[in-house]
């Protein structure tokens, strides 16, 4: 018995050190500003940090007519992104957020894709999205919603999701919130017929039951 309980504490330790570790860290100082010199000897979360008193607030801005301004979306997909991350707002560094813009033109479509390193949200601006989210296997089971300005929908870490523009003659726009300064993005269609090397068209054949020539038209196209 006494073993037993042994066993079921250590497990229950080992439990909450997992949980304990199962999320970013909290920062210990108040930000963190990236800068390339690695003088300055305070490496955080992947970045050297910029001494505080230097910071300017430049640092923490980003101008509103990059993410305001209509964007063009005059591409095969109808829709272009404009990203608000770490990469472009240093003082986002540590902070575990970003933003993106999403400009549609009629029937502009975000493909299916997934971040896997955040969570997001989106909220319409402007225009009708249609929007959803497939789970994971072996349910696949879609949550989808046709959004109006002023609407919310949520897509959890990993999953993949989409929104699409249904209007025929009308633009849409909406604002995206991470839960990660650098949340990554992999699109279906470019990962699985734009890998580079591709991937052999045996396997994307066997995969997606699909002629050989489709696959080979598929890769070809992208």
């Amino acid at each position: 018995m006494k073993g037993t309980h042994f066993f079921v504490t250590m497990a229950v330790l080992a439990l909450a050190s997992t949980l304990a570790y199962a999320s970013d860290p909290s920062p210990l100082q108040d930000f963190c500003v990236p800068v390339n010199d690695s003088k300055f000897g305070v490496f955080v979360n992947g970045k050297f940090c910029k001494d505080p008193n230097l910071a300017t607030p430049e640092d923490f801005f980003f101008p509103g007519s990059n993410i305001l301004n209509r964007q063009n979306t005059s591409n095969q997909l109808g829709f272009t992104v404009t990203l608000v991350n770490v990469m472009n707002l240093p003082g986002l560094n540590t902070l575990g957020i970003s933003l993106a813009k999403l400009d549609f033109a009629p029937f502009g479509v975000n493909p299916p894709h997934t971040h896997p390193r955040a969570s997001e949200f989106i909220v319409v601006l402007e225009g009708t999205l249609y929007a959803g989210f497939v789970t994971s296997s072996p349910e696949n089971r879609l949550f989808a919603k046709i959004l109006y300005p002023g609407d919310v929908f949520v897509f959890a870490e990993g999953l993949i999701h989409f929104q699409f523009n249904v209007a025929k003659t009308k633009n849409a726009v909406a604002i995206g919130g991470l839960s990660s300064q650098n949340p990554g993005v992999i699109t279906i269609p470019n990962a699985v017929f734009e890998s580079n090397p591709k991937i052999n068209p045996d396997v994307l054949t066997k995969a997606f039951q699909l002629d050989k020539k489709v696959v080979d038209y598929l890769q070809t196209v992208f």
